[in-house]
């Protein structure tokens, strides 16, 4: 194919996915960033979970989305669950950046939780969470087929701060939990008009659930799902299934519903430091032009003691949370 054909046909593909996530995005401005290793960033989208760990920890996650074709998204997390001594309450902070083309919107929020015992062996946590999101669109980054379109003819950056509260539960037993949460209730009058045609927030629905098989004392199962629902959008579902083996390494894979195709490993570094890495091969269209989707996460587990016995680590299971997203159980 002549190469100024095959420039133009990119410049399309690119161009119709661009607008696709424009329209797409007009009706979820806070659609939680899209996570294949969610089971490890529950605190992100679901503040009743921050206070269910047993020690502080902190996470980081970079995420490069459809690698190969520019302006693709691009995700940054920062985020941290602090437990409290009483183990009833807690606290969680979170930073987002999720990039995409000429936009930047970064989500910031401060969280807390309190549980409470429903039976000797379920809990149950309530969680708010308060902040906001920073839209900066730059209207000077990439080329447009229509440099006399008013929405980009109007200025060449827009930035804008906007309100977010958010609540959630999370219940949970020793091998199993489930989770459901509202990132933002503010969806209406809280736009200007000028960015109408760029963000109109509705509600988002997230429900997550999660179970441990437990095989043999050296391999366990860990079957997730997560999923989004937003009007107007079709279902987001998510699907996986781990394999811990000997509580160090995880092997496992995971599908989003006509979507996308992962595979997902991790490595217990030490009782402090998880290593996870992502690939998603997309099922849809993009798989053609895209060359996948790479997501890296470390955890740090602040406080956990080192060189547990099995013992030490059954006994923790007993009463949870005991790091209810760790590689170890969850």
């Amino acid at each position: 194919m002549d190469k100024g054909i095959y420039d133009k046909v990119y410049r399309d593909i690119l161009l119709v996915c661009s607008l696709l996530f424009f329209s797409v995005g007009s009706l979820f401005a806070q659609k939680e960033p899209q996570y294949t290793q969610y089971m490890y960033n529950i605190g992100s989208f679901n503040p009743a979970y921050v206070g269910t760990v047993e020690t502080p920890d902190i996470t980081g996650l970079y995420r490069a989305q459809w690698t190969g074709i520019p302006g693709a998204p691009k995700t940054m997390r920062f985020g941290v669950n602090l437990p409290l001594a009483n183990e009833k309450n807690g606290l969680g902070f979170n930073v987002v950046s999720d990039q995409l083309g000429p936009t930047t919107q970064t989500y910031i929020d401060v969280a807390y939780s309190f549980q409470v015992k429903i039976s000797d062996d379920t809990k149950l946590s309530f969680g708010v969470d308060a902040g906001g999101s920073l839209l900066d669109v730059d209207y000077t980054k990439g080329d447009f087929e229509n440099p006399s379109e008013p929405l980009i003819n109007n200025a060449d950056t827009f930035n804008k701060f906007y309100p977010t509260v958010g609540a959630g539960m999370f219940m949970y037993q020793e091998n199993w939990y489930v989770g459901l949460s509202v990132p933002n209730f503010l969806t209406s009058g809280i736009y200007a008009d000028e960015v109408a045609n760029i963000v109109e927030d509705k509600m988002q629905f997230n429900f997550i659930g999660g179970y441990v098989f437990d095989f043999s004392e050296g391999l366990k199962f860990k079957p997730a799902f997560l999923m989004n629902y937003l009007k107007g959008l079709p279902l987001n579902l998510n699907l996986s299934t781990n394999f811990l083996i000997n509580d160090i390494v995880t092997l496992g894979a995971s599908y989003r519903l006509d979507n996308a195709l992962s595979g997902l490993a991790g490595l217990q570094v030490s009782n402090s430091l998880f290593v996870g890495y992502s690939y998603d091969y997309n099922t849809n269209g993009l798989g053609e032009y895209s060359q996948g989707s790479h997501e890296v996460i470390l955890k740090f587990y602040l406080g956990r003691a080192s060189g547990k016995s099995k013992k030490d680590s059954k006994r923790d299971q007993k009463g949870m949370p005991k790091q209810i997203d760790s590689p170890r159980f969850f």
